[in-house]
Formats: structure tokens, sequence, C-alpha cells
């Protein structure tokens, strides 16, 4: 049967498409309004509003002329528009704009023109869009003065220019743009055009990294709209911005926005409105995995459409969902009525996203794959008839996976090979990158490895484009993560650590992986907001060797850098599952009632894996301290523990992690230290005491003069107070805490509430923006990394960079309050000889033998659960 699709797609011509290689601009709209089996939806830049009839009168057609009447042109081309069938509006906007023209209505015809550039705009066609919107501004122009009806036409027309930047990278100036847009559209009266001027704005400022200034104007609206009267218009703008802050990751912000939404339309009594906002709501409740929730949203949304797309969307993403929890039963029972109702959806570029998205669920049950292949054929053949690029591509991409999943290789490379062109004529970034990983996927599998390499690095270098929209827009584009992103760097990195790599490709290998740490970071935050430079490790420490140990599917690779010498790997046949088992059963081996000679058999077999390989060079290079740059769960094992034979590796070398050396903040100068010190001692909300925190506290201040915060004066609103009120070079936390890869599960107790990672950075303002010196050492001494996550120290980072501190020192778990006191009291004593020099790995080094020396705590449970992150001089 595929064999016969193949010939089908042959005889519609497939192959034969034009190469617009001139279009380089990086585009970053999304193509389509809300694809169906995403868990979230972002909002694409908000368009002007279409009119349904005319907005004025026209110069009356000539009795006898048969000139088409340009308004009914106009109401037919935005009806098309809004079906999503762009190529037949554009053709009714030519004629009408062309009609307006002959009869110098220039109003008219710049307000079509700027129709039109969407409609160009939305195929692709780049040039003829900034042509029209281009032409659209001049003609308005030329209009002195304008009058009321005109400012809402110019208002459009800046709208649309807007969204033309920023689909061609050029944000800032679609910042400006929609700031003019937004100013006129007040001008002119038009509420609902502000509000999408303004969401707009937010996406600019997204774009830009400026989260929490896009976070912010959209909280200012929000309480603007609620002083408006509550009409359906009010229920429509609440739930674009409840979309919008959906983008930037406020997800609790969002559902309460969209359940006002709801309330309203419900109460108003449109259903049409009210469905569409369940949909949304029912997106959020998935994307927190509380799919029962959300699938009850769903029907309700789909009981209440009075679109029919909409209800295909509803039950889109139900069978999605039920697919992804491998819930066959339901699946199938929801099938055949899904297929069906997509089948009568008119023809757009949202009905032609339903039904790929649909064939990409729908193939993953490993069932009907000719018939799956049969309707793809079919999307694919009406998204040429429409002249939709990025359906085409989309279509052809899923099409190819599907014969790739048949293992007909040929075909499979053929048909994406067909998508990565397409996408990338039309710049579609967001297809290019699932296009070039799959044939690379495909390529791989047929062992041409140098172009799978090139087809690799295009997925790579894409990904890398969309960074900031990755985090807020991923899930829709099916850019999850764990399942799309990852992948593709960890595959790369695969292919380039070839026995016999170059000293380039290795060196490519470890940037690939330091990309990856920082794209794990932002992934966490759901923020793009970490600006990197590369760094050599010899303008950092001539003594110091980089260490990256890499996790693969099926061995373990690690990349050794010694400062002044080429990059160098080593390989443990071993697969990633055993590697991650062994990480974990090491971390368990910690504790005091584990068997001594297996813990020590563990920590030399993690030993033999990352630095017996290197040990002669590293003994050759003179090197004292190793820094780890850990991936998966290699960050949640104590590495000062690791054990050669003999000695432990903290009697050999300082050792410190760091999420990257891009990552590697610049030095302080050296200045007299002082210290803020907070804690608690009794327990709070659950949590046990911590009754060795006084006595911490009384060692610290004995060696580093400074201010305390404890118990009850250990408040949010008090730290952050004095936080704000002087510099402190050292911000030391003793309290309950905990690290998790989940945003949500990481926290810092206070004795009247928690403060989360995402409200931490505030609480740093400014140090971040110079007014207060920066913090050299962050030490959470109370806090732990969450038992069982072996990305839980994401959150160690998080804070450590939410903080903007040089270095933080934190525990893998909550150590005994003696040894913890005596721990800190050791590392501030050495770290305060300043005659000496001592850097903080060393000191906490100097600090961790004296445990080990001591009878009480030399066992690797009370001292190497402590970590230096970031800088360690």
């Amino acid at each position: 049967m595929l064999k016969l699709i193949t010939t089908y797609l042959k005889s519609r011509k497939i192959r034969q498409f034009l190469l617009l290689s001139f279009l380089t601009l990086l585009t970053i709209i999304h193509p389509h309004p809300a694809t169906p089996t995403s868990p979230t939806s972002p909002i694409s830049p908000i368009s002007p509003i279409l009119p349904t009839s005319p907005t004025s009168p026209i110069s009356p057609t000539s009795p006898i002329s048969q000139t088409p009447d340009p308004t009914e042109l106009v109401h037919r081309g935005t009806t098309h528009y809004q079906q999503g069938q762009f190529l037949e509006a554009t053709k009714l906007w030519e004629e009408a704009a062309a009609i307006y023209s002959d009869r110098l209505a220039p109003l008219n015809q710049a307000q079509t023109l700027t129709y039109l550039a969407l409609a160009y705009h939305k195929l692709g066609r780049r040039p003829q869009a900034a042509t029209a919107i281009a032409e659209s501004l001049e003609l308005l122009q030329q209009v002195n003065p304008l009058p009321s009806r005109g400012l809402a036409i110019f208002a459009q027309a800046l709208n649309t220019r807007g969204i033309l930047e920023l689909a061609a990278g050029q944000n800032q100036a679609a910042l400006d743009t929609w700031r003019q847009a937004a100013a006129t559209y007040t001008r002119a009266g038009d509420d609902l055009g502000k509000l999408g001027s303004l969401i707009n704005q937010a996406q600019a400022l997204q774009a830009l990294g400026q989260y929490r200034r896009a976070r912010t104007l959209l909280e200012e609206w929000i309480i603007e709209l609620d002083q408006k009267p509550d009409t359906l218009l009010k229920a429509d703008g609440l739930r674009s911005l409840g979309v919008a802050l959906q983008t930037i990751g406020d997800l609790e912000q969002s559902q309460a926005v969209l359940e006002q939404s709801w309330r309203l339309s419900d109460r108003l009594k449109s259903p049409g409105d009210t469905s569409a906002t369940l949909l949304n709501i029912g997106n959020i409740a998935r994307y927190l995995d509380r799919n029962d929730i959300a699938i009850a949203y769903y029907q309700q949304a789909e009981q209440l459409a009075t679109e029919p797309l909409t209800r295909s969307q509803a039950q889109l993403n139900q069978f999605s969902l039920f697919v992804a929890l491998k819930d066959w039963a339901a699946a199938r029972e929801l099938r055949p009525q899904l297929q069906s109702h997509l089948a009568t959806l008119p023809a757009s570029q949202a009905a032609l996203y339903a039904r790929v998205n649909f064939a990409a669920s729908w193939s993953k049950m490993g069932e009907d794959l000719p018939e799956i292949a049969q309707g793809l054929a079919e999307t694919l053949a009406i998204a040429k008839d429409l002249q939709d690029g990025r359906s085409q591509a989309y279509a052809l991409t899923q099409l190819g996976q599907l014969y790739r999943q048949t293992e007909q290789w040929e075909e499979a490379e053929t048909l994406t090979q067909q998508a990565l062109q397409i996408a990338q004529s039309i710049q579609a970034d967001e297809i290019i990158a699932p296009a070039a990983w799959q044939l690379g996927q495909i390529l791989t599998q047929q062992q041409q490895l140098q172009p799978a390499l090139s087809a690799y690095n295009i997925a790579f270098e894409t990904l890398k484009n969309l960074r900031r929209d990755l985090v807020a827009i991923s899930p829709d584009l099916q850019f999850d993560f764990k399942e799309s992103v990852e992948p593709v760097y960890r595959e790369l990195v695969s292919l380039l650590l070839q026995p016999d790599a170059t000293p380039e490709e290795i060196e490519q290998a470890r940037q690939v992986m330091e990309a990856l740490q920082i794209a794990e970071l932002d992934n966490f935050f759901r923020e793009a907001c970490l600006d990197v430079q590369p760094v050599q490790l010899e303008e950092i420490d001539t003594q110091a060797a980089a260490i990256y140990p890499i996790v693969l599917p099926d061995r373990l690779e690690v990349i050794l850098s010694l400062p002044g010498q080429p990059l160098r790997h080593y390989t443990t046949p071993l697969s990633g599952s055993r590697v991650e088992a062994t990480l974990e059963e090491l971390r368990s081996a910690m504790h005091p009632g584990y068997s001594s000679p297996e813990r020590l058999r563990l920590c030399a077999q993690v030993y033999d894996w990352l630095i017996r390989p290197a040990a002669a060079d590293l003994a050759k290079s003179e090197i004292t301290t190793l820094v780890f740059i850990p991936d998966g769960g290699f960050a949640s094992i104590p590495l000062a523990a690791l054990y050669d034979g003999s000695r432990y590796l903290i009697e050999t070398y300082n050792t410190a992690l760091s999420p990257g050396l891009q990552l590697f903040p610049q030095g302080l100068t050296q200045e007299k230290l002082t210290a803020l010190t907070a804690g608690l001692t009794e327990g709070r909300q659950g949590f046990s005491p911590l009754p060795g925190v006084a006595e911490e506290f009384q060692q610290i201040t004995q060696e580093v003069p400074g201010d305390t915060l404890l118990d009850r004066e250990f408040t949010r609103a008090q730290l952050e107070a004095q936080l704000n009120r002087q510099s402190y070079p050292i911000i030391h936390l003793a309290t309950h805490g905990q690290f998790s890869s989940n945003p949500e599960e990481t926290f810092l107790l206070t004795w009247d509430g928690r403060i989360s990672i995402k409200d931490f950075d505030k609480f740093f303002n400014k140090q971040r923006l110079g007014v207060l010196k920066p913090i050299e050492l962050l030490v959470m001494s109370a806090c732990q990394t969450a038992t069982g996550d072996k990305r839980a120290t994401l959150g160690l980072a998080g804070f450590a960079l939410r903080s903007g501190a040089r270095s933080t020192l934190a525990s893998l778990w909550s150590v005994h309050d003696q040894s913890t006191a005596d721990l800190m009291s050791e590392f501030y004593r050495q770290l305060t000889r300043s005659e000496a020099g001592m850097t903080k790995s060393e000191a906490l080094r100097q600090a961790q033998l004296a445990l080990l020396n001591d009878p009480l705590y030399k066992h690797p449970y009370y001292w190497s659960a402590f970590i230096l992150v970031g800088n360690w001089l």
C-alpha cells in the first residue's frame, strides 16, 4: 500500500517545489493558531481584525460597468481568510486592491493591502507581504489629516508590519512598531485592537529575553480589562491574555485569567467562546500531567463547540492524550468519529495541521499504517492545491516518519528531504528542526554518517535559533524537550564521538553538550534567560581540568579538557540505563547503614569510568582541581567520594561542578568578607527542627562578621529588605529546602512561607542591576536534592543562577546537624585565610578532609554531600 502512495505522490508532482533561496530571515511566527494535539497552545501575534462588512462608503460602481464590487470581494476574501483558505483570500484581495487603486480610494486600498500582507505572510510569501504593507503605509501617509476611520486602518497596518518584523527576527523593531500601533488604536478608540498590540508587545519582549517585562505588561492589562464592562469582547480579550501568559510559562496566572473568561462567556451564554476557553484550560491541565482533568475539559469543550474545527480540536486533544497514556481502548473508540469529523472540515491550514497531527498520534498505535499513509497523501495534495508551504512540509515530514516506521528507508529519505527543502525555502524553523533531525536519523540508519552529520547540524543550529521560542511554545509544535529537543543534542554528540573523532569533532561535541546544559536550564525556567559566552579553561585556571561525562544510549563517553592541550575522549561500552542504575545505587550507598565494601566498589567503578583513563595525564599536567560538567545522574552523586582503591578523590583533588563553562561568571575584586546568615532552628510547615543551626551560626560569625536573621526574623520580607539594603559577599541560608527538576517543587523554607525559585531573583534585583555588588558565595546548608530525581541539581543550578552568585555551596542530601556545623565552621576558617590565597574549592576540600579525619564523621555520608557549583576560585 505504501508503494502505491509513493506512486500517487509522484503523480501529484510533489517533488517540484520552488526554493526561495534568498529568504534567509528567521521565522518565529507559528504556522497555525492552535495545533490540537498540543498540551499548550502558543499565541501568534494578533492580526488586525478583519471586517465582516464594509466599514465605510466606497465609490459606487457605474451601472454600465462590469467591474466586480470590491466591497464584496473584500468580504469574500475575509471569509476565506478566517477559514484558513489563504490562497483564495489573496486572489480576491488582489483584485479588490487593484479596483480601489483605479478608483483612487486610498483608505480602502490601504486596508485591503494590509489584509493582503497577512495572507501573503501565511503563505510564506515574504517579499510580497513586505511590499504590500509598505504600499499600505505609504498610501496612509499621503492622507493628511487621517479621519477617524483612517486611524484605525493605520493602526491595523502598523500591527501587521510588526508581525512581519517579528517573523524576520527584527524583535526590537517589532516592539517599537507595536507600541506605535497601540498608541494609534488608543487614539482611534479601539480597545480590542489595543489589546492585540499589547499582547504582541509581550511576544516581542519575550523574543528579546525580557520575560519579566512581558509578564508585567500582560498583568497590567488584566487589571485594565477587569474595569471594562462584561461583554463577549472582554471574554475574548481575557482568553487571548490567558494564552499569552501560557507562552511565558506563567501557568497559574494563565489558568486564573482563562477561568475568568470562562465564567464571563458562560454567564453571557456564548457556548462557542466557552468551548474555546475550556480547550485552553484543558491544555494547561495536560501540561501539568493532570490528565483526567484535561480530558474532562476537552470533553466539555467538545460538547459546547459551535464550530466544527473547535469540536475536532477538542476530540483530537483527547485522542492524542489517550495515545500518550496508551489507553488504546479509548483511542480506538474515539478514532472513527474523529476521522469522520476531520474529513468534513473545509480545507484550511488549521484543518490540515489537525489532519497531520491526527496521523502522527494514530501512527503511534502501530496499526492501520497504509490507511494513515493514504490520508497523509490526500492532506499533502490539498496543501499543494492551497499553495500552503508549511502544511506541505509538515505533512511530508510526517509521511517520511511513517515510511521510517516501516523501515522503507529510501522513500523515507526522499520525503523528508522534500519536507526540509520546502521548510528551508520559507524559513519555517519550527519545521526545519524536526525534519532535519528525522533526516539525520534516517541517514544514520543507512550508515551515511557524513550526510547524517550535516542533517543533525542543521537541526542543532535551528534549535539554537528557536531557543527563546522553544521554552514557551514547544509543546504546540511537538517540541517536547525530553522527546524532541534533548535527543537531537545527544544523537549529534554520538555521531561526533566516533573512535576516530578529530579534535575539531570532539570540540564540537563539547560545545553541543554545553548547549544542552543551557537548553535544560532554559526548559527548567521556561525562560531563555541565560546569555552565554564561550570560555577557554586556561583563561580561568591553568591547574584545573574539565571533565564532561556524557550518557548515551549505548555507551558512556567522557571528554577531558586540559589547559593548553587538545581535547581527548574515552569510552565505556555500557548502556545508558546501566550507567544511570549504577549512579542511583551509588547515591543510595552513601547512607551509613549501607555495606561499606559495596559502597567502595561502586565508588571505584565510577572512578574507573571518569578518572582512571586520565589519571596519568592529570598528574603530568599537575592538575589540582577537577571541574565536572555533569550529565544525567552524575549531577546527583558525591563525586568527591570516588575511590581509586586506596584514596578518595577529595584526598587528591579539589572538586567543583559547573552547569557549563559558558556560564562561568566574571571574577570579583577581593575584599573583606562579610555575610548575611539566615535560617531556622524550629520546625515549620511539617519540616523537622534544625537545632544545630544556632551553633552553626555562632561558629560562622566568629569567622565572618555580618548580620543574622534567625527563626521569626527570617521571613520573606525581612530577607528581601536586608538583601536590598547593603552588599554582602556571602549569603548563608541554613533552612529546609529542596532542589528538584520541577520548578514547582524547588523551594527554600522561611518562617512565614516558602521562597520559590521563580521568585528568588526578585530578592537579588539590585545586585543584578549593579546597584549593589554581586554575591561572591551563596551557601544553602540544609537543603537537599530530590531523592530519585536525577535532574534535581537543575533546581540547585537554578537557585545559583537566579541569585547571580559567583559560586554556590549546597548539599545533595540533608546532613547531620553537628557535622554540618563543624564543616561550615572549618570552611569559613579556611576561606578567610586570605594570606594563603585559598580558593573556595580548596577551602571546601580542607573542610571535608577535616571531617574525613574525624573518627565520628569519616563516613562519606557526613562530608561528601557538599558540592561547590560555579566558580571554584
